[in-house]
């Protein structure tokens, strides 16, 4: 899906980034508002506080972690239906704070919105 992006909320904003997501529960630590270029934090759709601290970035967990948080994301229809439509005007970039770029919340809502 060339329209969904995934990026490090560290990372500049760029000019191609279309609609700019934050998707975390927490702001991101040293990132000031003004510079992190956002036109939506979604909390909502991030994952509960027990399955966050549960999953703790640990890669031996990610399968599970993904099925968890699919199970959450099915009663987030309004978070769902709010990224699904920003998706339909054009480019939507999910940012992340996260060190691991392989295993997180925005890479597995990336993959959960692309399966639809």
């Amino acid at each position: 899906m060339s329209g969904l992006v995934v990026k490090r909320v560290y990372e500049p904003a760029a000019d191609g980034d279309g609609q700019r997501v934050l998707v975390d529960r927490l702001w991101p630590r040293g990132v000031k508002k003004e510079d992190a270029r956002l036109d939506l934090w979604l909390k909502d759709i991030a994952p509960s506080d027990d399955l966050r601290n549960w999953f703790g970035h640990d890669p031996e967990r990610w399968t599970e972690f993904q099925k968890r948080y699919r199970a959450e994301l099915k009663d987030k229809d309004e978070a769902v239906a709010e990224l699904r439509g920003l998706m339909a005007k054009g480019k939507v970039t999910l940012l992340f704070a996260a060190h691991d770029e392989q295993h997180n919340n925005a890479v597995a809502l990336a993959a959960y919105l692309g399966e639809a």
